[in-house]
């Protein structure tokens, strides 16, 4: 089986990947589009060029790893992506071959987040718009963090069975601390989740926005509200 978990940022996705990675039947890849992303588009991203030193950033060969064979001879392979690294003319026929599954966040939460992190934003930055065409494109499963996050086991348990995968209780915890799959972009994304063991509660009230992304909320909701209409519930 192989898993391609599509998200924006500030979404839950890496503690997804370490619940999968925390199963000893899987390998795991953390966004394998980001460094050809940054390489194409010059986009100036924290870590830019360590990322871009230390990762493949040919979009074909990393295409070809997709659905090459699984690393450390695991059954299955959970691959983190990123639908706005998916830009013109990078391949795609690779996620036919996929279990593709999309994982929401309502974008008050997500600008939020975000802002914290980097200063300049985007809708392009958050991924809603990208990831509602690549739902139009390839199809998949739906899932929204806030509901996973509420329930972790009822949810992932719902998730499992829709794409035939036994539950494995190893998915809700996990040690603190980095991962050896991390990319090195970690150091300045992923400190939250390193000090995680687990899957945090529910969440609260959603943010208020700043004036200055009222209206990146406003043009990201109908994208979002348009996959939640899918969502596993």
């Amino acid at each position: 089986m192989r898993i391609a978990m599509w998200s924006g940022p500030r979404n839950l996705s890496t503690a997804m990947m370490y619940a999968f990675g925390n199963r000893a039947d899987f390998a795991v890849w953390d966004e394998p589009f980001y460094a050809p992303y940054l390489a194409a588009t010059g986009a100036d991203h924290p870590m830019r060029e360590a990322i871009i030193a230390v990762h493949e950033t040919d979009p074909q060969i990393v295409a070809r790893r997709c659905i090459d064979t699984i690393p450390a001879q695991k059954p299955h392979f959970y691959m983190k992506h990123m639908p706005h690294h998916m830009i013109d003319g990078f391949p795609l026929d690779w996620a036919k071959d996929c279990i593709n599954v999309h994982l929401i966040r309502h974008p008050a939460r997500v600008i939020a987040s975000y802002g914290a992190k980097r200063e300049e934003m985007t809708l392009d930055d958050i991924g809603y718009r990208q990831q509602a065409a690549l739902f139009d494109q390839i199809g998949g499963l739906v899932i929204d963090s806030s509901d996973i996050r509420a329930d972790p086991e009822g949810m992932l348990r719902k998730l499992c069975d829709a794409i035939g995968l036994d539950f494995d209780p190893a998915m809700l915890h996990w040690d603190a601390g980095p991962r050896a799959a991390d990319g090195v972009w970690a150091a300045h994304w992923y400190n939250a989740v390193h000090q995680s063991t687990g899957f945090a509660g529910a969440e609260g009230p959603l943010p208020q926005s700043s004036e200055g992304t009222k209206d990146i909320l406003e043009a990201a909701r109908p994208f979002y509200e348009r996959l939640l209409a899918h969502r596993i519930s």
